[in-house]
């Protein structure tokens, strides 16, 4: 145990690596090529472009780019107004940092964090589990594995619900109002619930009062949107629809 808690966890990066090394590893090959085919230097260009992106991002997102990612989980925590007393599900925990944050800021609290933890991801299970150990929180912490779109638990099994721009990377469900119906269906009546997404981006979710319309009509209690893509500590480079300039936070009651 000391071991485990003189080493730091690992969070991971919203920006997987792969975003990085294939656009540099083809600008490499278009620049050899060009030594015979000058014209290709234009298609050298237009992957360069992506791997300065992608690696800008990741540096940013990271703890020696200014902890971005930790920031815009903060946002969700901001919104969570609640004793402490009862059950948690985090949504998409990924390598579990948020799940962990609210074990311990609640002490009393008994979190689950759920992830498909498919290969696109630098996340898993067995990590998430270290993290929890080294965080001193994994006597009330578990992780089941579950796609968003279909939980495995019961009507309302939780007495909250939280996830962090999870929904809009949900690949077996077409319309993503239907993960937010599912994470909503395991919420208690009277729960509560923070969910953070892409919620501004029209081509995933429309018009968010037609989505908060949407919602009412399910007989949530209430739900209101807040625009956290305006944030001053986001860079302007990160505001790009699909990074997270159209991110919102849906909270409310159910």
């Amino acid at each position: 145990m000391g071991e485990l808690i003189s080493k730091k966890p690992d969070y991971g990066n919203w920006v997987s690596v792969k975003l990085i090394y294939i656009p540099g590893a083809i600008t490499l090959v278009f620049l050899g090529v060009s030594v015979v085919l000058p014209a290709l230097l234009i298609g050298a260009l237009l992957f360069f472009l992506p791997f300065v992106y992608f690696a800008y991002a990741r540096h940013r997102f990271s703890r020696k780019g200014g902890d971005i990612q930790a920031r815009i989980q903060g946002l969700l925590l901001d919104y969570l107004n609640w004793d402490g007393e009862g059950k948690v599900l985090d949504i998409g925990c990924g390598n579990a940092p948020l799940t962990i944050k609210i074990a311990r800021k609640y002490p009393d609290a008994e979190v689950t964090g759920v992830d498909y933890w498919g290969k696109t991801w630098e996340y898993s299970k067995s990590v998430c589990e270290r993290n929890a150990e080294i965080a001193g929180v994994a006597k009330r912490v578990t992780f089941q594995k579950a796609s968003a779109s279909a939980l495995s638990f019961e009507d309302e099994a939780f007495d909250v619900a939280v996830s962090n721009l999870v929904f809009h990377e949900v690949s077996d469900v077409r319309d993503k109002k239907d993960v937010i119906k599912e994470a909503l269906r395991v919420v208690r009546k009277g729960g509560i619930f923070v969910f953070q997404d892409l919620f501004s981006w029209k081509r995933v979710y429309g018009g968010v009062d037609d989505l908060l319309e949407t919602i009412r009509g399910w007989g949530i209690e209430r739900v209101d949107f807040v625009d956290t893509s305006d944030s001053e500590f986001i860079p302007k480079a990160l505001k790009l629809p699909f990074m997270v300039g159209t991110m919102g936070i849906l909270h409310g009651r159910k």
